[in-house]
């Protein structure tokens, strides 16, 4: 299958009569059809199968993070053999540089690339490994434009020899073969028999973490992404699993946005069917607790027209015969379960896609089957032709003004036989401008009156704050407020939104005040806006800093920490929890720093001590630390 939601769609809902209540949607939403091309690039599946034997390239490989990454890689047992720098040569790391990826491919032969440039050069990046045929391309970087991704994914589907992981992913890393093409903490990684395919990098982590702690290790483990479009989706991941000897069992890390996860129910259903002896699944889903209509964190974490909710992802998994957790940190218990036991009706879904090619649009026939789904091929002839001329109309600005939405509603008049547009909602990738430099002229249109300065700020520092419960509510005056609540500050929008969910779940009478996600790249400075952010809600009463750091460096986020402390002033209790990259310095900088702060590596003896401060007032004046410990400590700093 085809990577999902890489193919534009037209999608509707409707009542029984066609003369009111249509959506026309053109989207990023959608899969490939079975064509003969799509058939191409699934082919291309079996080329995530890396290990010892795979050979690994950079793409800005003499750049200071690819030169860390690298150093790291080799380190641990990754076979890279060189790198490319346009127009450069020479040596780095006492690896050939090569001018271009064409000669790298020529003279080193890799089997794999793993692009380490900004976003306003990946999209260049990728379209040059395409070109030279390298089988695999990771894709880390973040941000890179929609329309961008759109046209690569366009140059996958008319090829057979390359395979895309990501963009805005952690990478992909074989833990028995001691490749890793990605950014993934390598600390918490350990050979073993367990595949996984995530979505979010950050939640891929507290999962593997759980796992390794239970004595469990890894086969493969696939960082899909969480940018609308992926490269390699869940199904693909589970086609690879499905014949790989050394995965015994597989996990399945999801979230709210795009129709993977569905799509991956519908797999296993089928797969649970056809095999005699299954692999066993176990999954996890984060986004219960998003805010409705609001971009979660990354480009796919929000919910498209026809996508489901966190909530029917998490029950088409379950009917499809899954095991679900609320919490990655659980996955060691419930993996040993059920490899103990094992020796070793799900919802469909309900908008029409009509995939079609993104570079010559929407063709005649696509449009005709898409007014025939929306039952106006039995329309009057005048109204069905504005149909189409609304289509194209809306293709054209969804193309020229890179959106990632253009939706309108339609229905014809009784009396006329014109066509009525209502209610069009249009949304632009801010990437386009950001990271492209394109779109100038439209992104100066953006009314910022409406923008408090809290938002502005947290914009301008790359970090997605969003209240989940504003102070006014747009129910009712009258309606309930919630008090007391709890600040989280975490790295990564899919542990952010699992954060919230599981405080939900384990604290339901103080739901967290807000999403928080920090963003990839991290700075001390963004750590103390952060603060600032959180305690600007009166009603927070205790802040929750989890962060599982790869990219990001927990020594940076503690600095932060210490910065707000200095220069923000936190006058509520704070608990962290720090496990990743560089974690014992980032704790060692707490503890030294002198500071009220309780301090863990564990997830659930983090959230519990969240729970004591909320009842408790705070007097320490020196930090705790609850490292290692199987419980949590009894601290001398609170009191009834």
């Amino acid at each position: 299958m085809l990577p999902q939601r890489t193919s534009r769609c037209l999608s509707r809902r409707t009542h029984t009569s066609w003369s009111r209540y249509r959506t026309l949607n053109i989207c990023s939403t959608a899969s490939f059809s079975t064509s003969s091309s799509h058939r191409n690039y699934e082919s291309t599946i079996q080329n995530l199968k890396i290990g010892s034997h795979t050979r690994v390239i950079f793409q800005g490989f003499t750049g200071k993070q690819a030169t860390a990454n690298a150093q790291e890689s080799i380190a641990w047992g990754t076979n890279i053999v060189g790198g490319v720098k346009p127009n450069g040569s020479g040596e780095h790391l006492g690896l050939p540089v090569l001018p271009s990826v064409r000669k790298a491919m020529e003279e080193l032969k890799p089997d794999a690339t793993g692009i380490y440039v900004a976003a306003h050069q990946a999209t260049a990046a990728i379209e040059e490994a395409i070109e030279a045929e390298v089988p695999l391309i990771v894709a880390v970087a973040e941000h890179i434009p929609l329309h961008d991704i759109m046209r690569i994914h366009s140059m996958l589907n008319s090829q057979s020899k390359s395979r895309l992981v990501g963009a805005n992913a952690p990478g992909i890393i074989s833990a028995i073969g001691k490749c890793r093409i990605g950014f993934q903490p390598l600390p918490t990684f350990s050979p073993g028999h367990i595949g996984i395919v995530a979505k979010s990098g950050t939640l891929s982590y507290e999962t593997v973490a759980s796992l390794t702690r239970a004595g469990l290790g890894q086969s493969l483990c696939i960082g899909m992404g969480g940018d609308v479009i992926a490269g390699t989706n869940h199904v693909d991941a589970l086609k690879v699993f499905e014949h790989d000897e050394d995965t015994e069992t597989i996990i399945l890390v999801g979230e709210l946005g795009g129709t993977s996860e569905e799509e991956a129910a519908d797999w296993i259903r089928d797969y649970r069917k056809r095999v005699k002896n299954p692999k066993p699944i176990a999954a996890v889903i984060a986004g219960f607790q998003a805010a409705p209509g609001r971009i979660m964190g990354h480009a796919g974490a929000w919910t498209g027209i026809g996508e489901g909710t966190a909530e029917s992802k998490s029950k088409a998994l379950a009917d499809a015969g899954v095991t679900m957790v609320d919490h990655p940190a659980k996955f060691g218990d419930v993996m040993k379960d059920i490899l103990a036991k094992s020796g070793r009706n799900v919802e469909k879904i309900r908008a029409r896609h009509f995939p079609f090619d993104y570079r010559t649009g929407p063709t005649p026939a696509i449009i005709s089957s898409a007014l025939a789904y929306l039952q106006l091929d039995a329309a009057p002839p005048r109204a069905s032709a504005q149909v189409i001329r609304l289509i194209e109309s809306l293709w054209r600005l969804y193309v020229e003004k890179e959106a990632i939405i253009a939706t309108v509603k339609i229905g014809v008049a009784r009396e006329s036989d014109d066509l009525e547009v209502w209610d069009p909602e249009l949304l632009f990738d801010d990437a386009a401008f950001k990271s492209g430099g394109r779109l100038g002229e439209l992104f100066a249109l953006r009314d910022t009156d409406h923008v408090s300065a809290l938002d502005r700020e947290a914009e301008d520092n790359g970090i997605v704050y969003i209240p989940l419960f504003p102070t006014t509510s747009p129910q009712s005056s009258s309606s309930p407020q919630p008090k007391n609540l709890i600040g989280t500050l975490v790295n990564g929008a899919g542990l952010a939104l699992n954060t919230n969910d599981a405080l939900h779940l384990r604290l339901p009478s103080s739901p967290s005040a807000n999403f928080l996600d920090t963003g990839g790249k991290a700075t001390a400075h963004t750590i103390a806006t952060s603060f600032k952010l959180i305690l600007s809600d009166p009603r927070v009463a205790v802040v929750f800093v989890n962060i599982f750091g790869g990219l990001t460096l927990c020594d940076m986020i503690a600095q932060g920490i210490v910065l707000a402390f200095r220069d923000v002033g936190v006058g509520k209790p704070v608990v962290v929890r720090l496990r990743g990259s560089r974690e014992d310095v980032g704790q060692r900088v707490l503890e030294e720093a002198g500071l009220p702060i309780a301090v863990f590596d564990g997830f659930e003896e983090a959230v519990g001590e969240v729970g004591r401060k909320k009842k408790h007032k705070y007097r320490s004046t020196h930090a705790q630390k609850g490292k290692k410990k199987k419980s949590p400590p009894t601290h001398k700093d609170l009191t009834s």
